[in-house]
């Protein structure tokens, strides 16, 4: 044996997977799939009949769940895709920074401040509107393959 010391250089996070594979043929329209490395969920899917030369495909068309975006994929039915774990969060809304971001109370009591104001104008406004007349807001964060965004605002009445 040597006395070497051995130094390992690791980019990999020891968390859970991002994604998990499910058979192409058994993902259905409101479900979510990964097309072309973002996280989507799907709109329509139809499925061809094999042909001459083999596999039965599907054609997923998904909207991309942070930035809505149309995205489209063809996949032979029996391989497997790219699921990705959705997970969707309550906070009640604490402060509204100046910079952009928002200062939000999780459930344990603790405070989450790394999350930006949504871009969708429509929500954006409805956030600002609402805590400026001093409402009690709970907003919505939808987190996928290591993102996050607020999706929804519910207004439970006054502070």
């Amino acid at each position: 044996m040597s006395d070497e010391e051995h130094h390992f250089e690791s980019k990999a996070d020891a968390g859970a997977s991002k994604t998990y594979p499910q058979q192409a043929g058994t993902i259905r329209k409101n479900g979510y799939i990964v097309i072309k490395g973002r996280p989507c969920k799907v709109v329509e899917v139809s499925t061809s009949k094999t042909g001459k030369h083999g596999h039965a495909k599907c054609h997923f068309v998904g909207i991309d769940i942070f930035t809505a975006k149309k995205l489209e994929d063809i996949v032979p039915s029996s391989h497997n895709c790219d699921v990705p774990h959705v997970n969707r969060t309550d906070y009640q809304l604490i402060d509204i920074s100046e910079d952009g971001f928002v200062s939000l109370l999780t459930e344990s009591g603790n405070t989450k401040d790394d999350l930006r104001l949504p871009t969708d104008e429509n929500l954006l406004s409805q956030i600002k509107d609402g805590f400026a007349e001093g409402k009690d807001m709970i907003v919505s964060v939808m987190s996928a393959m290591g993102e996050e965004q607020i999706c929804t605002v519910k207004d439970i009445g006054q502070k």
